[in-house]
């Protein structure tokens, strides 16, 4: 199929995207990456009057660490985050789940604030944002806000953006010295849909404990889930064998997956404790 019509306006500058999303409101999308939008725009699961493409508004396209964060503009390429030397340094889970993102070609196009603000279910960046409770930049025409990203994705492909809204960029704290981090996936294919994964955040102790550990679940639910329960068994506790099972049964025991045509809900589970323990423990080394 192909898309409905639409009008197509290009502004290069961010302040231009703003006023056209005060005029048009919901009658109007973002084109960021697109890898997303145009299949939805061909197959007219969505049918916009107006597509506003962010590609030439260069203010948006930024990382930078500021304030013990490190910061990434809306329209940064998800090949430029994976490449960046800032990135590594600042936010290595961030770092960790790029490689995640589909092929090549996707994360040349793919861009950070697109799919965070896509919210797919089955997305990486989603769970990662969660796991480090980023701080999401929300401006619109004459106004900004900062919204927690526990509080920003709702449920599948809806977030907490207002009409006249558009994500600015995504603040991620900044990793200190003792942090660990890894991100753990399994898909259908290389490159495919993921099925579940799992973002690990850690502070490993002078002694080799967990000082603190934050993780969070996707492809179990609607959104992200944070795994409290599991948080709550590693901290304070060595990395050994019975630790990591114990909490990835717990961390299995939390989620309430469905069935769907890629999995199972009781494999989804099983995947959950596989991928905490295969991320804790790739963490840790």
């Amino acid at each position: 199929m192909k898309p409905a019509p639409f009008e197509y306006v290009s502004p290069e500058t961010e302040e231009e995207v703003l006023d056209l999303l005060r005029r048009h409101g919901d009658d109007a999308r973002l084109l960021a990456g697109g890898q997303s939008l145009v299949p939805m725009l061909n197959l007219r699961i969505v049918q916009p009057a107006v597509i506003i493409d962010l590609g030439r508004c260069p203010s948006l396209a930024y990382i930078t660490v500021e304030n013990g964060s490190l910061v990434c503009g809306t329209m940064t390429r998800q090949m430029t985050a994976e490449r960046s030397s800032e990135v590594r340094e600042a936010c290595p889970l961030l770092a960790a789940a790029l490689p995640h993102l589909g092929g090549t070609a996707h994360r040349n196009r793919g861009t950070v604030g697109g799919t965070l603000a896509h919210a797919d279910r089955l997305a990486e960046l989603p769970a990662v944002a969660l796991a480090l409770d980023a701080e999401l930049l929300v401006r619109s025409a004459g106004a900004e806000r900062t919204v927690a990203a526990s509080g920003f994705f709702l449920s599948d492909l809806t977030t907490s953006l207002r009409e006249g809204e558009m994500l600015h960029a995504v603040r991620f704290p900044r990793a200190g010295v003792h942090h660990r981090a890894a991100f753990a996936e399994v898909g259908n294919r290389r490159h495919g849909f993921a099925v579940v994964g799992v973002a690990a955040a850690l502070e490993v102790s002078k002694d080799g404990a967990c000082a603190g550990v934050r993780l969070a679940v996707m492809g179990v639910g609607p959104t992200p889930v944070r795994l409290a329960e599991a948080e709550h068994i590693l901290v304070e506790n060595p990395f050994d064998a019975d630790i990591l099972r114990t909490a990835g049964e717990a961390a299995a025991q939390s989620v309430d997956p469905a069935n769907d045509i890629h999995a199972s809900a009781a494999y989804r589970r099983r995947l959950t404790a596989t991928l905490v323990e295969r991320a804790v423990r790739e963490a840790v080394a």
